[in-house]
């Protein structure tokens, strides 16, 4: 199990922005699903971010500091770092440091089991990949394994852009393919008058224990973030003897980067095309 430190960073700048002590639960939440162990809090109020370390030089020698004296494996941001950044940063406090993307790719790199899961996982990687991949930077030299590192981001550190940005292309094409796919079973749904309902809400809300209960879907459950990726939608009669479909849908969590929300567009579309949606809360 990986020791972590982790950085939650304020920015004054930042408005609707949840309180620093909800940002820094819900990071401890993802590194815990991650299989990590949250060792240490820090927090850091900056007005702006720097260009090249994204914090002051100060409080990144303290982190560096900490991290030697508590044995700390990982370092991890609760903002996302540019691949300059990332580099200058891991340099100075000689361990391995990721943001809270990275984290949540890790996650998603363990829970996706289905081939649409996991070229949703793939996609988002690679565009998260794409723009860090410059010079001989920290994301091109990392061959170690652990947090951050896994899923088929490590597979493709060394390929060069051309070769991803076709790779993008072809899971994006793949994937418009199923979203095509999705569109016939709901016209058909549609033709039969089917209403189509859908479980929302924050991940490990409840949602796949609900639909468990409604449906007998054997739907895996367990208590951490993201346990679910793959859509799954079954049919249940309700008391009425009415039919509708029901769908699990992939979880909501603060402030999810905009291209984790595109690259698994083809799972949150059950979402935007369903009749009703059913709201679980904690």
């Amino acid at each position: 199990m990986e020791r972590c430190l982790l950085v939650t960073i304020e920015l004054r700048t930042e408005k609707d922005s949840w309180p620093k002590q909800d940002v820094a639960r819900e990071l401890e939440e993802l590194v815990k699903t991650a299989n990590g162990q949250a060792i240490e809090q820090i927090f850091c109020l900056r007005d702006r971010p720097t260009p090249d370390l994204f914090i002051g030089k100060g409080k990144v020698e303290e982190i560096a500091l900490l991290s030697q004296d508590e044995d700390i494996d990982t370092v991890i941001f609760s903002h996302d770092l540019s691949g300059t950044q990332q580099r200058n940063l891991e340099e100075i406090i000689g361990k391995k440091t990721i943001d809270r993307t990275q984290l949540i790719l890790d996650i998603f790199s363990h829970h996706a089991h289905s081939p649409e899961g996991n070229m949703q996982v793939e996609l988002a990687q690679l565009e998260y990949l794409l723009p860090r991949l410059v010079g001989k930077g920290i994301m091109l030299s990392r061959l170690g394994g652990g947090i951050g590192t896994r899923g088929p981001g490590e597979q493709k550190l060394e390929v060069d852009r051309r070769r991803i940005r076709n790779k993008i292309t072809k899971l994006k094409q793949d994937l418009e393919h199923l979203t095509n796919h999705r569109r016939i079973i709901r016209k058909k749904r549609k033709e039969e008058a089917i209403p189509c309902l859908a479980l929302v809400g924050y991940t490990n809300a409840g949602k796949s224990t609900l639909l468990n209960a409604l449906t007998n879907a054997g739907q895996y459950v367990k208590d951490s973030l993201f346990t679910t990726l793959d859509p799954l939608s079954r049919r249940m009669n309700l008391p009425s003897g009415a039919k509708v479909v029901i769908s699990d849908t992939v979880g909501f969590l603060h402030n999810l980067p905009h291209h984790l929300i595109d690259a698994f567009h083809a799972t949150l579309e059950e979402a935007v095309e369903a009749d009703l949606l059913i709201q679980m809360k904690h």
